[in-house]
């Protein structure tokens, strides 16, 4: 396996579970209602310690920086819909970790993106 496919391999993994990780932090904080600066800052702190948002965000640190070295031995024209696959799991994750309802567009939508990245490989 070329290193820039195990690049790929890696931020698709890390860009997938953060974004899960992320939904279940905002679930479980609960929504957001007020945005003013004092309610801004409350919102920050307690996002801060959330285990599931701290999560999130080193899965995407980790995807930004193995994005960062795969744009080193690949061109953007291949990073960018190469990476895109993660979109598939992340759907496929809504529906059976979220138990998100996926409607058929979504799925077609997803089976696209696939088809793309599969032309890539």
């Amino acid at each position: 396996m070329s290193v820039k496919w195990l690049l790929v391999g890696i931020i698709v993994a890390a860009t997938t579970v953060g974004y899960l990780f992320q939904a279940l932090g905002m679930r479980q904080h609960g929504e957001v209602h007020e945005f003013h600066f004092g309610a801004l800052r409350d919102l920050l702190s307690a996002l801060a310690s959330n285990r599931w948002i701290i999560c999130s965000v080193l899965a995407l640190a980790a995807s930004f920086f193995s994005f960062m070295a795969l744009l080193s031995v690949a061109d953007l024209s291949f990073a960018v819909p190469a990476t895109a696959s993660s979109l598939v799991f992340e759907t496929i994750l809504a529906r059976l970790v979220l138990k998100e309802a996926v409607d058929w567009k979504r799925w077609a939508g997803a089976g696209l993106v696939a088809c793309g990245v599969a032309l890539l490989a």
